[in-house]
């Protein structure tokens, strides 16, 4: 999956739940659930989301929503074996970037 943010310090739940295209209870409910997500609070308890949480709500949205761990799967897969996961992770979205830009230059031929 490709998420399309742009480069910022901080971003809101709402830019966050839009990119993933979730609800923002869905986003909310996982910062309660998994330890790794610890978006910022304003004084008003907003939320504000990190690039290092966005990395993290990626990794537990593949787990999740596209391998169809469980929450209590993704938590045990997460605490043992975080490091495999990531790098898998991060080659399945390299590829994913590279199979988009050749997608696009198809069309332009």
């Amino acid at each position: 999956m490709i998420i399309d943010l742009p480069e910022k310090r901080y971003y809101s739940i709402g830019e966050v739940a839009k990119a993933f295209d979730v609800n923002t209870s869905l986003i909310r409910f996982w910062e309660k659930e998994f330890d790794v997500l610890k978006p910022k609070k304003n004084a008003k308890g907003n939320r504000k989301f990190t690039p290092e949480d966005v990395k993290n709500l990626k990794l537990i949205y593949h787990l999740v929503k596209e391998r169809g761990f469980t929450l209590d799967g993704a938590k045990i897969h997460l605490k043992e074996e975080k490091k495999k996961t990531l790098d898998n992770f991060e080659i399945i979205s390299k590829l994913e970037g590279v199979k988009q830009q050749l997608i696009k230059l198809k069309e332009q031929l």
